[in-house]
This record gives structure tokens, C-alpha cells and sequence, in this order.
């Protein structure tokens, strides 16, 4: 069996959602949304399934809703210090 076929993080999904719903890969190349993702991810729980289905079916909307906050918060954080980051890098 293949582990990284069968079972991945719920939580990529939705930065991956929350990515695409900012338009994030209009402004930014390939390096700095794979740095944001890592920084996203590391911040967040692992919630580890085999399907999504699993997760629409298990998941109360309530705990949804509380994940999808949680990815919100991260990504802004993410941005900032990535922003930052950047600007300082560029001053040098």
C-alpha cells in the first residue's frame, strides 16, 4: 500500500480552497505560495482522512465552519510575515 496515495491532510484542501478564492496565485509565483502553504499547514492540526467524502459526511457543519476560520486566520498570518519578510529582503 501506498500511504501518500491513500491518505492526505483535510487542511491542504481548504488552504488550497482558500488560496484559489483570494486569487493568491494571480500576485504570486509558484515559491512564495509553496512557502505560504508550509507556513499555513504548520500552524493548523493535522486532520488526516482517505476521502472526502468522509470528512462531508462525519463533519458537523458547525466544525467546518470552525476549520474554515482557522484556515482564514492562517493565511492572513502567513501573508503578513511572508509580506514582511519580502520587504525587508528587498531593502538589503
Amino acid at each position: 500500500m501506498n500511504y501518500s496515495d491513500d491518505i492526505h491532510n483535510y487542511y491542504e484542501r481548504l488552504v488550497g480552497d482558500r488560496i484559489e478564492e483570494l486569487e493568491l496565485q494571480r500576485r504570486y509565483d509558484q515559491d512564495f505560495l509553496a512557502d505560504l502553504c508550509c507556513l499555513v499547514l504548520n500552524q493548523l492540526p493535522p486532520r488526516y482522512i482517505r476521502h472526502e467524502v468522509d470528512m462531508a459526511f462525519f463533519l458537523p457543519p458547525s466544525k467546518r465552519l470552525d476549520m474554515e476560520m482557522q484556515v482564514h486566520k492562517a493565511v492572513n498570518e502567513a501573508l503578513e510575515f511572508l509580506t514582511e519578510r519580502n520587504k525587508s529582503q528587498n531593502k538589503k
